[in-house]
Formats: structure tokens, sequence, C-alpha cells
């Protein structure tokens, strides 16, 4: 079985908030300075679940590709370190500035490149702009069925079971392959790799595709192709007063807020 793992490159959720800053006139964040991005938390959920499939099925490979610039080759190694055997950056000034649709045309083109995928497996969103669309939209593309926000998934059957999550549990569900699946947080942490692993993973070569290798055009690609228009980004703002309740008791501090709340009419 040949599995396709979608990876992508985000700013650290751990920086500080006072270290992003908006770019007015280009409408971006302005990468945080000395801060390295890193790998999106649910693709690397994702990477975990497409390697178990692979230890369960003798002769599995897992293929782990990226669409970013040159850095974004740190988090395609990050998962050849934890047992994917092949990467591939997707990497061309063409790709910048896309939305989720050009980004799943442009993934969905490298898939059929590599020609032999059984499964695609993406996480449930990025951690990032959580969008959670270019999993569904890369289905689309391939025309394949696709199963969202997994917290399980096994070979069997007709092709894979999967355990959805959904509001009041979850469920599960069969479905042939080839096939697309986001894998959600639900799943479990991904692995730890060791540092023999990284070490490996740093030597391994990462192919590079531009657009001409995929057989698209630049004008159906990044910002060309948007189909999403970005009309402004701003950070929140930060700050608030903050108003304590008196009463010598919880009973009497809580009798308080509710006063307090039906007195603003917010309840």
């Amino acid at each position: 079985m040949h599995i396709v793992v979608c990876a992508k490159q985000i700013p650290d959720p751990e920086t500080p908030p006072s270290a992003f800053r908006i770019d007015a006139a280009s409408n971006k964040v302005v990468p945080a300075q000395g801060i390295a991005p890193v790998l999106s938390q649910f693709d690397g959920i994702a990477a975990e679940a497409a390697l178990r499939i692979k230890e369960a099925n003798a002769g599995s490979k897992v293929t782990v590709i990226s669409l970013g610039a040159d850095s974004a080759a740190s988090a395609i190694k990050q998962v050849l370190a934890m047992g994917a055997d092949e990467g591939v950056l997707l990497n061309d000034p063409a790709f910048e500035d896309g939305d989720s649709y050009t980004t799943a045309k442009t993934l969905a083109a490298a898939i059929k490149k590599l020609g032999d995928v059984d499964a695609v497996f993406c996480g449930r969103q990025a951690a990032d702009w959580d969008m959670g669309q270019v999993g569904l939209l890369i289905a689309e593309e391939m025309g394949w069925p696709v199963s969202i926000i997994a917290k399980g998934v096994t070979t069997g059957g007709a092709g894979l079971q999967i355990q959805r999550v959904v509001e009041d549990g979850y469920e599960t569900v069969e479905t042939p392959l080839p096939a697309v699946v986001t894998v959600s947080n639900e799943f479990g942490e991904p692995r730890y790799p060791k540092l023999p692993q990284i070490m490996a993973a740093a030597k391994k070569t990462v192919t590079q595709w531009k657009t001409a290798d995929l057989g698209l055009d630049a004008g159906e690609v990044g910002a060309a192709g948007a189909r999403l228009k970005l009309e402004k980004l701003s950070t929140p703002p930060r700050g608030g007063a903050v108003e304590l309740m008196p009463g010598d008791s919880p009973e009497e501090q809580a009798a308080a807020l509710v006063a307090k709340l039906r007195a603003d009419k917010i309840i």
C-alpha cells in the first residue's frame, strides 16, 4: 500500500502574540524573528496514522508531500525521521499566496504524478488558518471518497475502516481504496523520532517539483488561480477591564454576577 501524507509548515503556535505583526500593505503576516516554523500538529498526527498502517501491512510505503518554500523541507524531514520513505516539496513562486482550492489542486496533481497512490492522509485542518478544506478538495480533484475527522484508521474489509468523530461520540465507516482521510487529534500523539532517525532523515534527498513538472499552468495555481480573496488581515485588540464580583461566599458572588449580566442585558 502506498500512502501519501500531506504536510504543511506553519508558524510555531507557541509564538507569543507580541511577536506577530501584520504588514498592512501586503496583507500578510510578518514571520516572527528568531522563531522557526514547525510542522502543523494535525499533519504530524496524520503521519502517525499512515505509519501505523505501514507497520501493519508489510511492503507498504509512505510518501510525504509539502507545498511551500525551501524551509518547508524541514517539515518533510521531520516526517521522514518519523519513518516515512520519501519526500516531495512543491516549491515554485507560482504556488505562493494560494488558497485552499489552489493548494488542493497542486497537491492532487503531485499525487497523480506519483501514480500508484492508494490513500492520502491529511490533518483535519491546518493549525494556522484552521479551514479544514484541503483534504476534501483533494478528494474532489481525485474523484475519490473521503472520510473526515478520523480518530482511528485500520485496513480491513474493502479498504480502510475508520472511526469518525461525531457530535455525540464516534461512528465506524468503511471506505474502498483509493481514498482520502483527514485525521483528528483524537487519534493520539505522533511519535517522537530518536536521534539516529533524525540524522538518517537529514541525509535523505527531498525531490522538488515545480509547476511544469506537474503539468499545471501558472495561471491556475497560487494567487493567480485562487478563488478566495482576503480582504483584510488584522490582529485582535488586546486588553479589557476586569470587575470583581462582591460577596462573602461563592454563592453571593454568583448571584452578583447574574445580577450584573441581567443589568447589562447579556442574559
